[in-house]
C-alpha cells in the first residue's frame, strides 16, 4: 500500500494542533459508540458527528451535528481535526441506492476532510476481495475504502469479517436462531467459513491505529484466533448457553428467502440480514497478519467473546440491531 503525500493548503497551527481533536464518525453505532467509550477512557479529546443531537454521550466527548451526504455540513466538523474515524455505511433501511448513498457520504467527507487539512482517517470495512464477485454490501464497502484511500491524507483501512460483540447484526442474528429453533433447516451458507473477530479486539485495533503512527497509509486483515463456519458458531454459541441445537442444511433457500426466513425467527429486519446472507457467499478470512507485528493483542476466542456479549446485553438490556 503507497503513502500518501498529505498536501493541504492550510496547515494547522501550533496551538491548533495540540488541542486537536479526533473525529468520529458514526459514533452513535455499533462499533462508533464503544470507541467513544475507550478513546474518552484513554484521555483523548474527541468529537462525535452526528446527524441529531438528542444521543447521549460522555461528558467529556464534544458532540457536533453534520450529515455525510450535504457537504458543507462537515466543514466546521472537520475544522482543527487532525485525525478521524471513518465507521459509516449504508445498510440499514431501504436497500436501493445505498451504494451510490456510501459513495456521496465518502467523495464529501474527503473532500471537506483535504479543505480543513486532515491528516490521517482510519476506516473499519469488510474482509473481501475483488475478485471474490462480492455481494453488494461488501463490494461498496470496498469502494468506500478507495475513495477514502485517493484522498489528499494517509487512511489506514482495517478489513474485518463477522464482529461479535452485544448489539451487533451477526451475534443478533445468531442469538435468536439458537434460543428460537432448536432444530433448523438452513440454507448451505451456514458451512461457509469466515473469521470472526470480537467487538472488543475491533476496539482495541482501532485505538492502537490512532496511537501508532507506523499504521497510517496501510491495509490490515483484523480477525480472531478461530476459523468457523457460521454453524460452528451456532453450535458453540448453544453450548455456551447450555442450549440444544440440531442443524439441517438444505441447498434451496436463496439469500433473499433465507432472509425472510430470519426475520420470522428474529428481530432483525430483512434489510439487515439480507446483507450480511449475501456476503457468507465466500469466505472471508485474514490473508496476512501484519498488524500483528505493531500491535500484537491478546486476541479474544468465541466462547469468551459470546459470554461477554451476553454479560453486557443482561446488565445493559437490549442492544440495537444496527452496523458500525
Amino acid at each position: 500500500m503507497c503513502h500518501h503525500t498529505v498536501t493541504v493548503e492550510k496547515l494547522l497551527s501550533h496551538t491548533e494542533q495540540a488541542n486537536a481533536k479526533v473525529l468520529i464518525t458514526g459514533a452513535t453505532g455499533f462499533i462508533g459508540r464503544r470507541l467513544v467509550d475507550a478513546l474518552v477512557a484513554e484521555g483523548i479529546p474527541i468529537r462525535c458527528l452526528v446527524r441529531r443531537s438528542e444521543v447521549a454521550f460522555p461528558p467529556q466527548a464534544e458532540v457536533v451535528q453534520g450529515d455525510l451526504l450535504q457537504r458543507n455540513s462537515l466543514l466546521a466538523p472537520l475544522r482543527g481535526i487532525e485525525t478521524a474515524y471513518y465507521l459509516v455505511h449504508a445498510m440499514g433501511g431501504e436497500r436501493a441506492g445505498f451504494e451510490q448513498r456510501d459513495r456521496q457520504a465518502a467523495e464529501n467527507f474527503v473532500a471537506a476532510a483535504e479543505m480543513q487539512g486532515v491528516k490521517r482517517v482510519i476506516y473499519l470495512g469488510g474482509l473481501g476481495e475483488e475478485g471474490d464477485q462480492l455481494s453488494e454490501h461488501l463490494a461498496s464497502r470496498l469502494e468506500v475504502a478507495r475513495i477514502l484511500q485517493r484522498g489528499a491524507f494517509q487512511t489506514t483501512y482495517l478489513r474485518a469479517a463477522v464482529i461479535i460483540g452485544a448489539g451487533g447484526a451477526s451475534f443478533e442474528m445468531i442469538r435468536y436462531l439458537v434460543e428460537r429453533l432448536p432444530v433448523m433447516i438452513t440454507p448451505r451458507w451456514v458451512s461457509t467459513r469466515c473469521q470472526f473477530i470480537a467487538v472488543q479486539d475491533v476496539i482495541a485495533y482501532l485505538v492502537g491505529c490512532l496511537k501508532d503512527a507506523r499504521t497510517a497509509g496501510h491495509t490490515y486483515d483484523i480477525g480472531g484466533p478461530e476459523l468457523l463456519s457460521y454453524r460452528d458458531m451456532m453450535e458453540r454459541f448453544a453450548e455456551v448457553e447450555k442450549k440444544f441445537i440440531k442443524i439441517i442444511p438444505v441447498p434451496f433457500l436463496t439469500p433473499k428467502l433465507s432472509s425472510y426466513w430470519v426475520w420470522l425467527i428474529t428481530p432483525v429486519k430483512p434489510s439487515i440480514s439480507m446483507p450480511l446472507i449475501e456476503g457468507l457467499g465466500n469466505e472471508v478470512i485474514c490473508h496476512d497478519q501484519e498488524i500483528r507485528k505493531i500491535l500484537p493483542i491478546p486476541l479474544t476466542g468465541f466462547d469468551e467473546a459470546v459470554r461477554r456479549a451476553l454479560e453486557e446485553e443482561a446488565g445493559q438490556g437490549q442492544g440495537d440491531t444496527g452496523t458500525t
